[in-house]
């Protein structure tokens, strides 16, 4: 006899795989944690294995878990794919979205695949770039939305979440401590400046050791051990570390996620598009819990 799985349980399987906890999987679903937690047991319970280790605060897979993540993803593309051939209304075109390049993930990616699933005739091509060019390219109309770091909001703008600013070096690295402090830096970064003026404030020298706008020139300056460099907390790749530094290096504000729109009478495409972009920014901020 044919068992089928449940595609709503397997669908809030994968959002606690991927945001790492119920809460944040019931805001992206729009579902209460009950309904979340409720739909994971039918499920462990219909394929008689545990899915998830529950032995610490945050959630992981297990190895049965892990199996099932692969094929969940490809059941739900293939089931997301068919309904919106079949029902969606014939939208076709491109929207074009404007994301600094430290904050794609992990958001970007899920808002991606939502929209694709709504409206799969229609094509989002991304821009990952700097928020002064994001800025000025959505100025003059060749961006419908754009993400921006920034310490306030512009007109017109709402601000998504806010992230700590953080100094960031070389695992183990003693960059920081030297003086003057080398600094490492892409040219257009919208960082740069503030966190000159912070080191000013407290009276540290500096100096600039590395100016590019490729951001491999700089994390690879940074993980020599050469410079430090500051980053949204959270974004920071894994051959760079956060700075203990003791209070010996000025402390640094929050940014701003900041969302702009250039249209809220373009119609469906792009105000669902912007949608997912605030329900995945939603999502991100919410509390880790199991």
């Amino acid at each position: 006899m044919a068992r089928n799985l449940d595609t709503t349980a397997l669908r809030s399987f994968v959002a606690v795989a991927d945001t790492g906890g119920v809460t944040r999987a019931a805001g992206l679903l729009n579902l209460t944690q009950s309904a979340v937690s409720m739909q994971l047991k039918r499920l462990e319970e219909s394929l008689g294995v545990g899915l998830f280790d529950r032995s610490s605060r945050s959630i992981s897979l297990t190895s049965q878990g892990e199996l099932l993540l692969s094929y969940a993803r490809r059941m739900l593309e293939l089931n997301d794919e068919a309904y919106g051939k079949l029902t969606a209304p014939d939208y076709e075109g491109e929207v074009t979205l404007g994301v600094p390049h430290d904050i794609v993930y992990p958001v970007i990616p899920v808002v991606l695949q939502r929209f694709a699933a709504a409206y799969p005739r229609v094509r989002v091509h991304l821009v990952s770039s700097f928020t002064r060019g994001l800025v000025e390219d959505f100025r003059r109309g060749a961006i419908d939305i754009i993400l921006t770091t920034e310490d306030s909001v512009g007109e017109g703008g709402e601000t998504l979440t806010k992230i700590p600013l953080i100094w960031v070096g070389a695992p183990k690295g003693q960059a920081w401590k030297k003086r003057p402090l080398r600094l490492a830096y892409e040219e257009s970064c919208i960082f740069r400046q503030f966190v000159q003026r912070r080191l000013d404030e407290v009276g540290i020298p500096w100096e600039m050791a590395v100016e590019s706008n490729f951001s491999r020139t700089i994390e690879a300056t940074v993980s020599a051990d050469l410079a430090v460099h500051t980053m949204l907390e959270g974004t920071e790749p894994r051959h760079l570390e956060r700075i203990e530094h003791g209070g010996q290096l000025p402390s640094l504000r929050e940014m701003n996620v900041n969302l702009y729109q250039a249209n809220l009478d373009q119609g469906p495409v792009v105000r669902d598009l912007a949608k997912f972009v605030r329900d995945g920014f939603y999502t991100l901020k919410a509390p880790v819990m199991a």
